[in-house]
């Protein structure tokens, strides 16, 4: 594999603070890289290296002569007046952009509900995302460095950028690397290959002696990060143990004179696999729900044959829908962006009134929210953050354990001097865990969580997961983090044309779902006004169209890959006759994607003339 970027022992300051350093790491075509590790760690300051935004203060950073880099940031600088088509391809004609498949299916998968000649103002952060994204991976690169590219992506588009991240840097032949920053760790165990952990320094004792931070290199995805990081942990636990026992004897010479015989102690080095071998599952689920009924008795909320609509809007969000949440019960909500999943929410905590039907709330219900923004955190905005939490109550009861309000700040992974800084002073994530802290000490039955890994690093999701699992009460996530939902929720449902589907399935039925129906994201776009009825649906039926080729392109693409492998095995064996057989049927397939590639560009021609 071609060698194109590496960095050797190199190290930057930031005024008097080292950042990182003797960071050595490098990038070949074919891996897919993912990057974690605290926020604020030096995530952001690594990839600044890597793209020559910043220049070390030690050490060197080589690129190969004709490699370039494109990146998508976290925020992108499109202006309001810019159209989506000069955002993604500047002047290029149709024809050109739209002669390259992998370019088409990404206009499929990202932009099904997208008017090429929209203005980017008119767009919502969602859509604006998603043409970011479009417009990064479009660039001609062989380095594409991607800053939390899941960030206002629904499953749906999550799922679609993962299948298309693996195929593009993958496969027998690939070229390019790929650099992911990312909390989605289902998106980090489907796409990426490597994982970077970038620890954070420190300031030293009485900060007299600031140590940079370092990059842990590991093999695999989230699960294999886990397991080795797990591992290492354990080795160096048995070292550090090592250690102390020859202090403990040199100490005991120093006094006594010569030690006594002793029998070396022995040390097991197990796989990491056998440290999860007697681990207990998550959750005692009877035991919680027992609980939960305990401090909520039998009936907790029911919504029965609700319809809501928001004031002049002319469709309903949610219609005839009917719920019922059970004590302990763990329910995970999702849906495509504007489905209505906050709006149902709204309903089941009372903030919203339905037009239609009934909500039921049992006497001893008592509720708290984690909505999408902290603005509430402004009240306390001068307290401390241990302070903000002992301000609701001294002490929680968290399943069988009472937790104070310093143990709860230290479990959500706050360190003495950040437990003590100022509200005011705190970062986004740390106000995510601070919010969600206070609500816990108010001791609620029922809690409802609205997309709560925002901002949140792996470690601290871990945390927060770890400390809602012994929480005894009745849960309710909106998420788009599939990881989230298939570890915290027990029952899984998704808001879909207004209603309330059970999915018995999980997250991989709702995925099969939305495929099977034909849109990869949910269609909210306005359609022009001098549009019917009836073109509006032709053009919604040759974007399927051209969704349904494009999903075929990419399956006989992955058949055509794998007959490339055949061939090459085939030739180095010597094996000249299977390779004239194996090569005939490749010529076959190029064929039938030269035939599908022509039809996918009438479907998209007809569907841009309809739109249009």
């Amino acid at each position: 594999m071609a060698h194109l970027l590496g960095l050797q022992q190199v190290g930057i300051t930031l005024g008097s603070r080292p950042i990182l350093g003797d960071i050595s790491v490098d990038l070949e075509d074919g891996v897919r890289i993912g990057v974690v590790g605290p926020n604020g760690g030096g995530k952001t300051t690594l990839l600044r290296l890597m793209t020559g935004a910043v220049s070390p203060d030690t050490g060197i950073v080589t690129r190969q002569r004709d490699v370039k880099i494109a990146e998508l940031a976290q925020a992108d600088t499109f202006p309001d007046g810019q159209t989506v088509r000069d955002a993604i391809h500047g002047s290029d004609a149709t024809h050109v952009w739209a002669g390259d498949a992998h370019i088409r299916r990404l206009h499929a998968g990202l932009l099904p509900d997208i008017d090429l000649d929209g203005k980017i103002g008119e767009l919502s952060g969602g859509q604006r995302r998603r043409v970011a994204l479009a417009a990064t991976l479009c660039e001609d690169a062989n380095i594409v460095i991607l800053d939390e590219p899941t960030n206002h992506l629904d499953i749906d588009g999550i799922t679609f950028l993962a299948g298309y991240l693996s195929e593009r840097f993958g496969g027998a032949r690939p070229e390019g690397a790929l650099v992911i920053v990312t909390h989605d760790r289902w998106f980090l165990d489907a796409v990426c290959t490597r994982l970077w952990e970038v620890v954070p320094g420190n300031d030293g004792p009485g900060g007299r002696d600031p140590q940079p931070g370092h990059v842990e290199t590991y093999e695999g995805g989230y699960a294999a990060y886990i397991l080795q990081r797990t591992e290492r942990e354990r080795q160096a636990a048995v070292a550090a143990e090592k250690r102390n026992n020859m202090l403990r004897k040199e100490l005991a010479w120093l006094r006594r004179g010569a030690p006594a015989r002793t029998s070396k102690p022995r040390f097991r080095i197990d796989a990491a696999e056998a440290l999860i071998a007697d681990e207990p599952a998550p959750r005692d689920t009877m035991e919680l729900t027992k609980m939960a009924t305990s401090r909520l008795g039998k009936k907790v909320i029911d919504l029965e044959d609700i319809t809501f609509t928001y004031p002049g809007a002319p469709e309903p969000v949610l219609r005839d829908l009917t719920l019922r949440l059970a004590p302990g019960e763990r329910l995970g909500v999702m849906g495509p962006n504007g489905a209505g999943k906050s709006s149902l929410l709204g309903v089941i905590s009372g903030e919203l009134t339905p037009q239609t039907g009934q909500v039921k709330r049992g006497k001893t219900v008592k509720l708290a929210v984690l909505d999408q923004n902290t603005r509430e955190l402004e009240k306390v905005a001068d307290l401390r953050v241990v302070e903000a939490v002992s301000e609701i109550a001294l002490r929680v009861s968290v399943g069988k354990k009472e937790l104070t309000a310093t143990q709860l700040v230290e479990r959500m992974g706050f360190t003495r001097e950040r437990a003590w800084t100022r509200v005011a002073e705190i970062s986004g994530g740390e106000r995510r865990r601070l919010q969600l802290m206070r609500l816990l000490m108010a001791e609620p039955n029922v809690l409802l969580l609205d997309e709560p890994t925002n901002d949140l690093d792996t470690d601290t999701l871990a945390a927060v997961e770890d400390l809602l699992d012994s929480w005894p009460g009745t849960l309710v996530v909106v998420s788009h983090d599939r990881y989230l939902l298939e570890r915290l929720t027990d029952r899984q449902m998704a808001v879909l044309d207004q209603s309330l589907r059970d999915l018995p399935g999980g997250v991989d039925q709702y995925v099969q779902l939305r495929e099977l129906a034909g849109t990869q994201t949910p269609r909210t776009a306005a359609t022009p006004e001098d549009s019917g009825p009836s073109r509006s649906a032709q053009a919604r039926e040759a974007q399927k169209e051209a969704s349904r080729i494009e999903r075929k392109l990419g399956k006989v693409r992955t058949q055509l890959e794998k007959l490339h492998a055949r061939q090459a095995k085939e030739s180095e064996s010597g094996d000249f006759e299977a390779l004239a057989l194996t090569s005939r049927e490749a010529a076959a397939l190029q064929g039938q994607i030269d035939d599908l590639e022509e039809s996918w560009l009438e479907a998209a021609e007809a569907a841009e003339e309809l739109q249009g």
